[in-house]
């Protein structure tokens, strides 16, 4: 704690300088941010309301998931694996305890307590950490203050066929002059959903719960202090791409903040935030008796975190600076026993108690150049050390690996918009690097069920340097609006596993070992077409068409890399009647890495409708809705289905949502 104390005077001290030009206010800011949300302040579609936060992500263009089951889907931002970009929740660093990525940080959240999702690409995430992808950040929703007592609420609760899932949604929030509250709960219970085929695909059934709550009180005119919570527990979860299954996970999210607000000043608003958050997850294979050695993989994050930040204003310069800090320990050990599990046969760290600590100050700028064009730009340094504890699992295979290591991690980008008439032009530039992660640099004899090695981390790993040019174009008016975008990355000391001559695998299904190492460079180009039309009053289309490639310095293909995809959608309201129907597949992955354990996936096209009906009842506005996914029942997998497992089949829904 001594480390973060430090930190927060330093953050102090910085939030209060008036050395650098500032940002406009709030609202500005979020021009720089690509937002994925609705003005109405929910996370939820036009297609389905009572969606999880992973059904909601998964309809940006940006990103996409690797799927272990029907929970808990790890992100993947421009196609990079998850320890490429920064995930954060209000800013706030939280890391999985899971040494297979069964817990990103977006499972830890649920759809009622989000007011919206804030996606930064590639350098512009830079406020955030270090990152080469960017930054994914779960905003919290936040009742602000008001004139008069007021009082809102909702509730919603639904049912989907398939695999048998209740879920309620409820929220309750209070707006004062000078207090303001909001809390939410929810829960979700599944079981196992069937394919295209109508097999039942076992192991994937899940349930959840997740409550939190927020208070703050204006504690003057302008400042304001605020506290809030999230707890979320996970149970029997099933993961049928893998050899083993959550038994419980259980999450504490915390954060306390102080906000000032500036007038005539160059400084516009100071935010300090501090949070604490805990993990604990426990996966355990008893429930697949098929394994011929059974073993428990408990594993616990614990972090420590400060933000501390300031948006700045002079003339037509605007600026924001955060100071940003967290210091986490990471856990997670491998018990495995016969038969007779009474017995143990065997104990090893696969996370061997590492302590990461990061310290970083970033800063974004904007010039406005005139009423049509912008520079924006920015920049990090930061600081980020690793001790392991138990530095003499990492010497088994390399004997030189000290137990503490220190890095620098420097980023900037630049980007120009141009807008003129109805049309928008941007290009940009980013630079920057990204330590190992815990798994990549510490792990020891992490099993990997996709392509069946068990893998070891490398201290000795060099920071991971990309180097990314992206530019867009775009046209909007009343009725249509279209825009292209697209970026390249060039990362040098790309991290991927290569097979070990030395060691043989722990695991009995294992067929190696594979130990961390850096290809000299790696590739990777993302384009993403979206379009919209008014058609008719009442009837409105939208599509969206996406592309990649990634290549290895062996012109090999990258793993993950998702096909050309697309997506298209109409929405139909009369009244208080609504229609939506979508159409969405993939085409053919032929760019696939046999090398990295990948293998062909053929093309799927999934056709999904729904309808909704609005109505009052006094001052309760009600919401009924009935829909089907896969409305086909087709039988499909697709690229970054872990070990092929298959989709879904029919789905049908209901939801009944109340607003007061």
């Amino acid at each position: 704690m001594k480390f973060i104390i430090a930190i927060a005077i330093f953050g102090t001290m910085a939030a209060n300088a008036q050395t650098v030009p500032a940002e406009k206010d709030s609202v500005q800011t979020l021009e720089e941010v690509e937002v994925v949300g609705t003005a109405k302040k929910k996370i939820e579609t036009d297609l389905k309301m009572g969606v999880t936060v992973d059904e909601y992500l998964s309809s940006s263009t940006d990103i996409s998931f690797i799927k272990r089951g029907s929970f808990a889907w790890e992100p993947l931002l421009h196609n990079m694996s998850s320890e490429r970009a920064s995930v954060t929740i209000d800013g706030m660093h939280i890391f999985g305890a899971c040494t297979d990525k069964m817990d990103p940080v977006t499972s830890y959240v649920e759809s009622n307590n989000l007011s919206g999702i804030a996606i930064k690409s590639g350098q512009t995430g830079s406020l955030h950490g270090a990152t080469i992808a960017g930054n994914i950040d779960l905003n919290r929703k936040n009742t602000p203050f008001g004139l008069e007592k007021k009082w809102g609420a909702s509730y919603q609760s639904g049912f989907e066929f398939n695999n048998n899932q209740w879920f309620n949604l409820g929220n309750i929030s209070y707006s004062g002059k000078r207090l303001a509250a909001d809390a939410s709960v929810s829960y979700r219970k599944a079981g196992n959903y069937s394919d295209g085929n109508n097999d039942e695909v076992k192991h994937s059934q899940f349930s959840k719960f997740n409550t939190s709550l927020g208070m703050a009180y204006k504690t003057g005119e302008r400042s304001s202090v605020r506290a809030d919570a999230i707890f979320d527990v996970a149970k029997n979860v099933g993961f049928p791409a893998l050899p083993m299954d959550l038994w419980l996970s259980r999450a504490i999210i915390t954060s306390v903040s102080y906000r000032q607000l500036f007038e005539g000043k160059l400084a516009k608003n100071w935010e300090t935030k501090l949070y604490f958050n805990a993990i604990e997850h426990y996966m355990d294979d008893t429930t697949r008796p098929e394994n011929l050695v059974h073993m428990d993989m408990p594993g616990w994050s614990t972090t420590y975190g400060l933000l501390s930040k300031t948006s700045l204003q002079q003339g037509r310069f605007t600026s924001e600076i955060q100071l940003n800090a967290y210091e986490n320990l990471s856990i997670a050990e491998m018990h495995m026993y016969p038969q007779d599990r009474s017995k143990k046969t065997m104990f090893a760290y696969s996370w061997p108690e590492v302590t990461t600590r990061f310290a970083g100050v970033s800063a974004n700028g904007s010039w406005e150049i005139s009423e049509k064009s912008r520079l924006n730009f920015g920049g990090a340094v930061a600081l980020h050390y690793n001790r392991s504890k138990y530095a003499e699992f990492n010497r088994i295979f390399h004997p030189e690996a000290a137990a503490e290591k220190t890095r620098f991690l420097p980023n900037l980008h630049l980007g120009y918009l141009l807008e003129t008439g109805d049309f928008q032009f941007s290009i940009g530039s980013g630079y920057g690097h990204r330590a190992p992660s815990v798994s990549e640099g510490y792990g020891y004899y992490i099993y990997n069920s996709f392509d069946r090695y068990d893998y070891i981390g490398n201290p000795n790993l060099k920071n991971e340097i990309s180097y990314e040019i992206n530019a867009g174009a775009g046209f909007k008016n009343n009725k249509a609006s279209i825009e292209a975008k697209v970026n390249y990355f060039y990362i040098k000391n790309y991290i991927v596993g290569k097979i070990l001559n030395a060691g043989s695998p722990m695991n009995y299904q294992s067929v190696g070992v594979k130990g961390y190492t850096s290809l000299p460079h790696a590739t990777l180009f993302n384009l993403s077409l979206n379009a919209s039309y008014q058609v008719l009053s009442n009837l409105h289309w939208e599509a969206a068409l996406t592309y990649a490639r990634g290549r290895d310095a062996n012109d090999g293909n990258l793993p993950f890399i998702r096909p050309l995809s697309y997506q298209t959608t109409l929405h139909f309201k009369v009244d208080q009647f609504g229609l939506q129907t979508s159409f969405n597949g993939d085409a053919t992955q032929r760019d696939y890495s046999p090398f990295y354990g990948e293998d062909q996936t053929p093309a799927y096209a999934i056709w999904n409708v729904s309808a909704d009906y609005t109505f009052a009842m006094g001052d309760c506005v009600t919401v009924v809705q009935v829909g089907a996914e896969n409305l086909f029942d087709q039988y499909y997998s697709t690229y970054a289905d872990w070990g092929n497992i298959p989709r879904m089949g029919r789905n049908i829904f209901t939801s009944l949502k109340f607003n007061f």
